[in-house]
């Protein structure tokens, strides 16, 4: 028998439990993974805590969307990958588990040079990152004011754009300043006099906007500066983004993605490994857990106290 985090009903951490479960098997198109990491995100507490829309729960639900792991089998007509190499997943429920099955399409190849916690540490904050920077266009020559630098959505999003030649002006506390610099970005800290230290610290206008804050500050600071509101985004203020009138991924956006912005978030995933694997890329590494201590892994993510990527080991 397998391993996995489920619960059955909607509640605090507590109702976590690691559970057996059948053994998967791999069908058309489908591997199993033997998970090496699980990362941990902020979307798998609200999911558990009922602070996001799910159906009723009618069987024990697994628990996590991003991993990284070894294929233990693969089902037919699966000709990328085979028995033994190492992978990393996204999109895919469940991979709080030691045996995952796993649509090839979810997968993508992780060299020896980027470790499994680092793979695992991909998909959403990666994901959601490239898809949103890819909306509004980022390019070389536009100033970025990205609110919550130094989340890991927002670490993501600075690495992109600078990447691609943009200028990147972030918030943060100021004891995170000096990291946000090693990644490229200027650092300014939010709080009042925000909307003066963002235009004494751009070299040129503000074009672009991405809120990973969720604040009034970081929605008014960006109205402020950015004079096309197509070029402002959240992550986090879906419901009411649109009486702003700006643009809204994930953070409850009543909007679905374009079938573009989906392409986007899978071509994330290739693309930041191959970014991490030449160094031009990097994830911050939190704490790491055994697979049973789910409760306190989420427990860290609502309360803020431990700083970046919080992974599951099976």
């Amino acid at each position: 028998m397998a391993r996995a985090i489920v619960y059955t009903e909607i509640g605090s951490p507590d109702v976590l439990h690691l559970s057996e479960v059948p053994d998967p098997v791999a069908g058309d198109g489908e591997v199993v993974v033997r998970i090496e990491a699980a990362g941990v995100n902020p979307i798998d507490a609200k999911i558990r805590g009922g602070k996001r829309p799910s159906p009723p729960i009618t069987e024990p639900r697994p628990v996590g969307f991003d991993g990284a792991g070894v294929i233990d089998s693969i089902g037919p007509g699966v000709e990328d990958h085979a028995v033994g190499d190492r992978v990393a997943i996204r999109d895919t429920v469940g991979t709080y588990a030691d045996l995952l099955l796993v649509p090839v399409a979810n997968l993508a190849s992780l060299p020896d040079s980027v470790t499994a916690a680092e793979g695992a540490g991909i998909g959403i904050p990666a994901g959601t990152a490239y898809q949103a920077l890819r909306s509004l266009a980022v390019t070389a020559g536009d100033v970025l004011l990205v609110h919550g630098g130094s989340g890991s959505v927002g670490q993501a999003a600075v690495q992109f754009a600078v990447a691609w030649g943009a200028t990147v002006i972030a918030t943060a506390s100021p004891v995170r300043h000096d990291q946000l610099r090693e990644l490229g970005a200027i650092p300014v800290a939010y709080g009042d006099g925000l909307l003066e230290r963002v235009r004494a610290a751009a070299p040129e206008d503000v074009t672009v906007a991405l809120d990973c804050a969720g604040t009034d500050e970081a929605i008014e600071t960006s109205l402020a500066l950015v004079a096309d509101r197509d070029r402002i985004a959240t992550i986090v203020r879906g419901p009411d983004a649109a009486s702003f009138g700006i643009r809204a991924f994930s953070g409850g956006s009543p909007a679905p993605l374009t079938d573009e912005e989906l392409a986007w978030r899978a071509e994330a995933l290739p693309a930041t490994i191959a970014l991490l694997a030449s160094g031009d890329f990097t994830i911050e590494l939190g704490p790491e857990l055994p697979l049973a201590e789910a409760a306190q892994a989420h427990e860290l993510v609502e309360s803020g106290a431990a700083s970046g990527k919080i992974v599951l080991i099976p």
